[in-house]
């Protein structure tokens, strides 16, 4: 059973990462020495065809997919779909964890009940 959402998710971060199909094609022959048709990656994009295991994971590693379960829906909290953070967003969440003096002011500037 094919999950239509993981290519839908494809899609998103192959844009994301500001890729076309051909970009993706050519990156796939030049640094891994595979080659695949314009025609299989719409297939994986449209949820028609499913990539291989080992495919997949190379599409992460092309896309920059660091959390794989939670970037293809399956374990999000969230009604809205993945969280997709920018590295600014990511280390202005990394600073919020690690100075937990600023914590209380950052979460009344963003009125945030403390937990």
């Amino acid at each position: 059973m094919r999950d239509k959402s993981i290519g839908r998710t494809l899609r998103y971060y192959r844009k994301a990462a500001q890729l076309s199909i051909a970009d993706v094609i050519e990156i796939f022959q030049t640094e891994y020495d595979i080659h695949y048709t314009n025609k299989a990656i719409y297939g994986w994009e449209s949820g028609h065809t499913q990539p291989s295991a080992d495919t997949f994971l190379t599409l992460c590693k092309i896309y920059d997919i660091h959390n794989i379960i939670e970037s293809m829906n399956y374990a999000c909290k969230s009604d809205k779909g993945p969280l997709i953070l920018t590295e600014n967003e990511e280390r202005i969440i990394l600073q919020y964890r690690e100075n937990k003096k600023l914590r209380p002011a950052i979460n009344k500037l963003f009125d945030i009940e403390d937990e």
